[in-house]
């Protein structure tokens, strides 16, 4: 069904652009797309998410809390911490997340954020993935095949 629907979509102009989204050229979605970019951004309002320093965390779903904080961020009754990224779990996580946009993760990017080389840090889980035909990797681009596509969840546990 999944494949049929691709098709169609396609033959009607849609962009596949990320492995849950399609959308006509220039309308995809910019959040989506800077969250799998691993960009920062923060949330304003009760309940917000953020995402700045490495550092995930919400604001408090508790009303009263959140009025009376007087904005201050790192007030503790308004502020939750969810995740505290190294630079291993930043780097994991950015492979997990390039791996949802159908372009996949491109080397000299990786290599331009984090230094280290994409190629050489994952070779034995990126080894396995080419054998069981769930990646591509050419010169510049890691990506999922077809396959991988429809087996997506266990490409991504490599990484978690």
């Amino acid at each position: 069904m999944y494949w049929k629907v691709k098709r169609k979509l396609e033959k009607h102009g849609y962009i596949h652009y990320e492995i849950s989204n399609f959308a006509k050229q220039g309308y995809e979605s910019k959040h989506n797309m800077s969250c799998w970019n691993q960009e920062e951004y923060i949330g304003f309002g009760l309940a917000a998410h953020s995402y700045i320093n490495n550092i995930r965390f919400s604001n408090t779903e508790n009303l009263y809390n959140y009025i009376y904080s007087s904005g201050v961020l790192d007030d503790t009754h308004i502020r939750i911490v969810h995740e505290k990224q190294n630079k291993e779990d930043k780097m994991k996580e950015y492979m997990l997340l390039g791996l949802r946009k159908i372009e996949g993760v491109k080397i000299s990017e990786f290599k331009n954020k984090f230094v280290d080389n994409p190629i050489y840090l994952y070779r034995e889980i990126l080894n396995k993935l080419v054998c069981e035909e769930l990646i591509e990797i050419d010169i510049d681009n890691i990506k999922l095949t077809n396959k991988g596509i429809d087996l997506a969840n266990l490409v991504w546990e490599e990484f978690v």
